[in-house]
Formats: C-alpha cells, sequence, structure tokens
C-alpha cells in the first residue's frame, strides 16, 4: 500500500466515528507495509480524556506486538498531534508520521490545544494548574532504587 492509501484509512475512520458520535480523530500504524493497529477518538465513549486516536492506536500495537518501542513503524494520523499524542508517539519510538488536518483546522472546530504549548514554556508558578511539590526527598527513593537496578528494562 502507498502512503495515500494508508491515510485514506485513517481519513476514513475519523469520518466513521463522527457519524458513530466518536470525535472526528483516528489513527492507523503500520509495520512492514501491514496496518497493524487504528484508534480513534474514545474520549466521550471511555470518559476517558487520553483515549485520543493515537494514543488507542499505540496501546493496540504494542498489545499487538507485545512491545511497548514501536521502532519501525509509521503512524497516519488525521490531524496533526496535540501535545499529549505528540508525546505518546515519541515515548512509543514510531519512526514516521503523516497527518492530515493541522492544528489549525483543529482549532477552527473547537480542538484547541495551543493554550498547553504556550502553558508548557510558562515557569510552574505562573501556569494555570496549581502545582506544588511535595515530599521530594522521600520521592527520591525510587529514582535511587531504579540507579541501583541491575536488571531494569530501559525505555
Amino acid at each position: 500500500m502507498k502512503h495515500e492509501q494508508f491515510m485514506r484509512q485513517a481519513i476514513d475512520l475519523s469520518i466513521e466515528n463522527v457519524r458513530n458520535g466518536g470525535g472526528p480523530f483516528a489513527a492507523v500504524i503500520v509495520k512492514d507495509g501491514q496496518i497493524i493497529a487504528t484508534g480513534t477518538n474514545r474520549v466521550t465513549a471511555n470518559n476517558d480524556p487520553t483515549a485520543h486516536a493515537e494514543v488507542t492506536a499505540i496501546r493496540e500495537a504494542c498489545s499487538r506486538l507485545q512491545t511497548f518501542d514501536l521502532s519501525g513503524t509509521t503512524i497516519y494520523t488525521s490531524c496533526e498531534p496535540c501535545p499529549m499524542c505528540l508525546g505518546a508517539i515519541y515515548w512509543a519510538h514510531v519512526d514516521k508520521m503523516y497527518y492530515g488536518n493541522n492544528k489549525n483546522d483543529a482549532a477552527h472546530i473547537g480542538f484547541d490545544d495551543s493554550f498547553i504549548y504556550d502553558e508548557i514554556g510558562l515557569p510552574l508558578s505562573q501556569r494555570r494548574l496549581i502545582s506544588t511539590q511535595l515530599m521530594h526527598e522521600e520521592a527520591l527513593e525510587a529514582f535511587r532504587t531504579w540507579e541501583k537496578k541491575d536488571d531494569k528494562v530501559e525505555y
């Protein structure tokens, strides 16, 4: 299949998802020329704010391949990913990404995530989310334990 065919799948899934009561987003993950996972926006269906199309596709791909490392894969997503999804794509080690709509298109229909990008650049004290570090010394124990662990699986 060609890039356009995989993107068409993502676009078709996004349209179908809207018709079925979901959000206008879908993603397809491909490895070695084969679709290994698809995902649609399931935020309202699952009452899960993290159930974006790219995240659901990544979860399915990892489950099917029995790995947390999606190196060697490509994601085709109907829209440029939000910051959470982009982070998930990076963490999953996806090699390439193709997208249909861009973030401005999404903002035009009410899915504007520019405030998150703006917030990330601010010092903690200026962000809308009140954040206070608590029990730092005690929390460091998990990190110290991780550092000393000989059989850890790094990711």
